[in-house]
């Protein structure tokens, strides 16, 4: 079963200094926070903040083919939580045909901001997910799981690189 997600923003590992992206169910408390990479953090930070670039970044290039070749984005999914490295899908739609395109989570997020398409996250993620995998021994699970849920517009801010 799939649960649809917001993105909620991006913070840094106060541990790691790696960014954070910060999914959450609009219908409950859940939140899935997903490590990803700087370029990727970035480009997610300037669709959050609706910078335009002077030239189409690699998301907007994919985004600009898509259109371009009359297809749509149905949805992307996080399918998957294995060996701590989430996996997602890009569900594309063109001419009433579905085609599934693996792909890193940060990617199909950056894609779906671009695209304004649902998010999903398979409810099995959710209830695997650790969400300290990467976090050192002094935060806990339950510490970040606090954090995370108790935070407010005014604590994610604006996301700087």
């Amino acid at each position: 079963m799939e649960v649809e997600m917001k993105i909620r923003g991006l913070m840094m590992d106060p541990v790691t200094n790696m960014p954070i992206v910060v999914l959450k169910d609009p219908s409950s408390d859940a939140v899935l926070p997903i490590w990803v990479g700087i370029y990727e953090a970035n480009a997610i930070a300037l669709e959050i903040e609706k910078v335009a670039t002077p030239r189409p970044m690699t998301h907007d290039l994919i985004k600009n083919v898509l259109t371009g070749l009359e297809s749509k984005v149905a949805k992307v999914v996080v399918t998957e939580l294995r060996d701590d490295t989430f996996f997602a899908v890009i569900w594309i739609e063109r001419e009433g045909r579905f085609i599934s395109i693996d792909s890193r989570p940060s990617d199909a997020l950056a894609i779906a901001m671009r695209l304004d398409c649902p998010i999903f996250v398979e409810d099995e993620v959710l209830k695997s997910s650790k969400l300290a995998a990467t976090v050192s021994d002094r935060v806990s699970n339950e510490e970040l799981r606090k954090l995370l849920e108790n935070m407010n517009d005014e604590d994610f801010g604006r996301y700087k690189m």
